[in-house]
């Protein structure tokens, strides 16, 4: 994964993301809980929306790979983040949520289905997954990171783990002022049926 990039580059990642607004993404996914559920926070980065379920009073696990990730979110959250890769996370029908804003994008696509399997078991029935990606068909690597790109038709081929439905699946533009023009982002919910 990217670990050595988000450890070099954390003061840099935590200042360009903490700020950032995801309301759009948050309301969408919020719909499908409700107060108290308990969400996992998939690659939680500087913490921001970590920080935000919690002021909502839900029940939140954050992880991340990058340990000086870890230490800066945990001190801005104010509770304990997990170092997890996710490749290898164990839970079972734990999450009402689960939260992978721009995490799950820097696996490699021969890898992606295993993290989706891992993210079925860890739902509890009903369960959704959030999880954003590059738009485009071309994965590339930049600055030391790896990003999995989709499009609709392209992540609809790659998923096909029985019992994971497609809820929603839509495209927005970067968040970041600066990329709004250039990037764009394919969100989707998944339901565990």
């Amino acid at each position: 994964m990217n670990t050595e990039y988000y450890n070099k580059k954390s003061n840099e990642f935590f200042k360009d993301t903490i700020n950032l607004d995801m309301s759009s993404q948050y309301k969408i996914f919020e719909d499908y809980l409700s107060i108290g559920d308990m969400i996992l926070d998939l690659g939680c980065g500087s913490g921001r929306d970590t920080k935000h379920f919690l002021n909502l009073k839900y029940n939140v696990i954050a992880t991340d790979i990058s340990m000086e990730l870890i230490k800066k979110s945990s001190e801005y959250i104010g509770q304990e983040v997990l170092f997890l890769d996710m490749r290898s996370m164990n839970f079972e029908n734990k999450f009402n949520g689960i939260w992978a804003c721009a995490s799950i994008l820097h696996i490699k696509k021969n890898e992606i289905n295993e993290v989706l399997k891992k993210c079925y078991k860890a739902l509890k029935k009903n369960g959704v997954l959030y999880a954003s990606f590059k738009y485009g068909d071309i994965d590339y690597e930049k600055d030391g990171r790896y990003f999995s790109c989709f499009t609709e038709k392209s992540f609809k081929n790659l998923l096909f783990i029985k019992g994971f439905l497609i809820e929603k699946i839509w495209i927005t533009t970067d968040v970041r002022e600066e990329r709004k023009k250039t990037d764009r982002w394919l969100n989707i919910i998944l339901k565990k049926s």
